[in-house]
């Protein structure tokens, strides 16, 4: 959760000059502010983009937080796709996949971010480290093959790593999986427990159909709720797999408008788990609504590896 808010304002600084942020090698966090990235929707569910920092307010542990760092702008960020290659994705669910996990990275996101790629069934298997080239992850998509059982909160937790070792200072990941955990060795506490010492936001798309699969292997949506909306990130319900091109271009619509605050928590590293809460003010009837994540474990600062 700690991070180097300066390291974000003078990327979203590059990024606004129409220059790629440069890749300085991974990820080190070298000041003690705490990050928080934050999405702002209207009552309709529309983004809500350009506020200047005096709209916000920052509360930790339910106490005002005076807010030092800020950007409007676009920060470039390190995206891992979890993907679901379990035997239900068999044949168009895949096929679907890869054609949409190849736009939402390619065509839709920024010249500056990085990404990685994972799939999983019954275990995980990171398919590239961290890359930019489209070659790397047209050919680890061509090769996947729906099998096995589905293991997500191992994808998650064993993503973690990757995560501490990118060389972006936003962090987001994706899970796209059509099926209900059925073969994760680690549990839903153990996810909670990782996400709470990691920055990262996590986003889900979820295919569910209820025609083409046994009720105790449907997707277990209200978990994946559970899991990204405590995070700051969201869960998408989609009905088929042709709906993950519109599903994939509404969350990169949502990364291209972030918000990201830091400030000095007064608390220190304590190893206590602290609540954090984001506003804009003069909202009290409704009118905005914020996303971010609810809460962080305040570990020592420790340099990314």
């Amino acid at each position: 959760m700690r991070g180097l808010v300066s390291m974000l304002i003078a990327a979203a600084a590059i990024a606004a000059a129409g220059q790629a942020a440069p890749p300085a090698g991974p990820f080190r966090a070298a000041v003690d502010l705490t990050a928080v990235n934050a999405t702002v929707v209207d009552r309709d569910g529309h983004l809500v983009r350009e506020l200047p920092l005096g709209a916000f307010d920052l509360f930790e542990d339910g106490i005002l937080q005076t807010i030092t760092q800020f950007t409007n702008e676009r920060v470039p960020v390190s995206l891992g796709i979890l993907l679901d290659i379990s035997d239900s994705m068999f044949g168009r669910r895949l096929d679907d996949a890869r054609a949409a996990v190849d736009r939402f990275l390619f065509d839709l996101l920024d010249p500056a971010d990085e990404f990685f790629l994972m799939a999983f069934n019954h275990k995980p298997r990171a398919l590239t480290g961290w890359t930019q080239a489209r070659g790397d992850v047209q050919r680890a998509l061509g090769g996947l093959q729906a099998t096995g059982g589905t293991a997500i909160y191992d994808a998650i937790v064993e993503s973690m790593p990757l995560v501490d070792a990118r060389t972006r200072a936003r962090a987001a990941l994706l899970v796209i999986s059509d099926g209900a955990d059925t073969a994760s060795t680690a549990t839903l506490r153990d996810v909670r427990s990782a996400l709470l010492r990691s920055d990262a936001f996590i986003y889900a798309i979820a295919i569910d159909s209820p025609e083409r699969q046994p009720i105790n292997t449907r997707v277990n949506a209200q978990v994946l709720r559970e899991i990204t909306a405590e995070s700051g990130g969201r869960t998408e319900i989609i009905r088929s797999s042709t709906d993950l091109i519109e599903a994939t271009a509404r969350i990169a619509e949502e990364l291209n408008s972030q918000y990201v605050l830091g400030y000095t928590s007064p608390r220190g590293a304590d190893n206590q788990f602290h609540s954090i809460r984001v506003r804009i003010r003069g909202t009290g009837n409704g009118e905005y609504r914020v996303r971010s994540r609810n809460g962080y474990i305040a570990t020592p600062l420790r340099r990314r590896r």
